[in-house]
């Protein structure tokens, strides 16, 4: 329950309490830093507002003045982070009347973002440049997340007993917390709980690689000695990928750039965006069509192209 409040207590105050009754120990942390954020924002943009203060006219004009830096669904995200709060203290009494009725999210127009990935040459330059031996290393790490698409803290927490090596499978049903002191954690959606076929060289590779490892153990992260786990940052596994692509005068790509290459490539070799999404562990299709909208156009010309060609030699 909340603390007794008045409609004359500040708003900001209110949304802090909510979130720490509603939202703190009920979510991921990833999730709760983003509540955070917006209160943040909302101590900045309306820091002496009241909770009676709150009508349609001041919401909108908070809506507006954070659109202002912001892009249209990242505003989204903030009204829906509020609205949440908004309409407890309405049934609670301390609003009179829903301020978020028929607001209009505006925000800055988004910027072209172009993915970065590899082509089938590039790729295959890279994965011929790694050094592969006796023991798991992120040069391991790096060919397994180019040959499945997986999300880097679905990697991490890959133990010998995920791979089914007879079928040709590995199944993905957990993430690693290297953000914050290790340990297993549930995936990203239910959607990401998956299994994902994988190729014969592969399974010879890690089949060998993973023989003699625990069963329930981490492949690529070592324990501490202290009963814990050592610290694993994503900017180590992403200066190994910088140092092999500059060697190999390739462009140069973050681990996640990997997954987007292995996306891509799948994208151009007909595979449907259906079964690339549930390789990717993609909640929907739409998801993976936002993602890759240039290289499904791209396609789209192509098919073009086609069938042009083929109605021309109709004739």
């Amino acid at each position: 329950m909340l603390d007794e409040m008045k409609t004359t207590d500040l708003f900001t105050s209110y949304y802090a309490q909510w979130i720490r009754v509603y939202k703190d120990g009920a979510i991921r942390d990833v999730t709760l830093a983003k509540y955070r954020m917006t209160q943040a924002w909302v101590e900045k943009l309306i820091p002496g507002r009241k909770l009676c203060e709150m009508t349609r006219i001041t919401y909108q004009q908070l809506i507006n003045d954070y659109a202002r830096s912001h892009e249209r669904q990242t505003t989204m995200d903030f009204h829906h982070q509020l609205k949440g709060a908004i309409l407890d203290a309405v049934d609670e009494g301390l609003i009179e009347r829903d301020p978020t009725r028929k607001v209009i999210i505006k925000g800055k127009t988004p910027s072209r973002k172009k993915i970065k990935y590899l082509n089938q040459f590039e790729l295959h330059s890279l994965l011929s440049d790694l050094h592969l031996g006796k023991e798991a290393d992120w040069d391991y790490f790096i060919l397994l997340i180019a040959k499945t698409g997986m999300r880097f803290s679905e990697a991490l927490a890959l133990t010998p007993k995920d791979f089914d090596f007879s079928h040709q499978t590995l199944s993905i049903s957990k993430t690693w917390n290297y953000k914050d002191g290790g340990g297993f954690m549930p995936t990203k959606n239910k959607s990401s709980v998956r299994k994902i076929r994988i190729d014969w060289q592969t399974v010879m590779q890690f089949a060998e690689l993973t023989k003699k490892l625990p069963p329930g153990e981490p492949i690529f992260v070592r324990r501490d000695g202290g009963g814990g786990y050592e610290a694993i940052y994503n900017s180590t596994v992403n200066g190994i990928l910088d140092r092999h692509c500059k060697r190999l005068r390739i462009p140069v790509i973050s681990v996640h750039g990997l997954r987007h290459t292995h996306a891509s490539l799948l994208l151009f070799a007909g595979v449907s965006i259906g079964s690339v999404a549930r390789r990717l562990g993609h909640a929907s299709m739409t998801t993976t069509q936002k993602t890759y909208l240039h290289i499904i156009q791209e396609l789209e010309n192509q098919d073009v192209d086609l069938v042009m060609r083929s109605l021309a030699n109709l004739m």
